[in-house]
């Protein structure tokens, strides 16, 4: 069975590297809706896959790029030192922040939670399935479970400034996901 969640975060990026001119040599943002498509092999005793509160951390990651500057960690130390200078939301990561790179950064990251998530309701084996991303109205992409091959970064490769993290109720759930990942 399969189970869906929506969030939504409006942001802002450059994405270098793509062929529109209008992408990748200008500051642009889009209004992002991230889908996350969650399977089990059965179901709780409350006949659901998992409950919905138990991605309140999926909720805080997603609402951690809202009203955010998403860097890409190549980006020239000159457009870095202007980004933190006149941003306080600022998301480094280690992908271009295309839809594709939020789709695999989110896949990634959001497999890491649920992976930290305890289950104590007879919940089966609960697992991410994919991550879709729409950048526009009329375009997405969507990384699945087996995308995971393609990542070739860590979660010490991503930072979040540190007035987003002031938002968190508690950094926890971050802190124990990069401990898990030295291992």
């Amino acid at each position: 069975m399969v189970i869906r969640k929506l969030f939504k975060f409006e942001g802002a990026h450059i994405v270098r590297n793509c062929s529109s001119h209008r992408c990748r040599e200008n500051i642009h943002g889009h209004s992002y809706i991230v889908e996350v498509f969650i399977t089990s092999d059965k179901l709780d005793r409350g006949y659901m896959v998992m409950d919905f509160v138990l991605l309140d951390k999926v909720k805080e990651l997603v609402d951690s790029f809202d009203h955010t500057y998403s860097l890409w960690q190549e980006e020239s130390d000159e457009l870095k030192t202007f980004v933190y200078k006149y941003n306080r939301r600022v998301a480094e990561i280690p992908v271009s922040p295309s839809a594709e790179g939020y789709a695999l950064l989110f896949l990634y990251l959001i497999d890491k939670i649920l992976q930290n998530t305890e289950h104590k309701n007879g919940e089966g084996n609960v697992q991410l399935s994919s991550v879709r991303v729409h950048e526009t109205a009329t375009g997405y992409a969507e990384a699945f479970r087996e995308d995971l091959k393609l990542v070739n970064f860590n979660v010490h490769n991503i930072r979040f400034s540190e007035a987003i993290r002031e938002e968190w109720k508690n950094d926890q759930w971050w802190e124990g996901i990069k401990i898990k990942d030295k291992n």
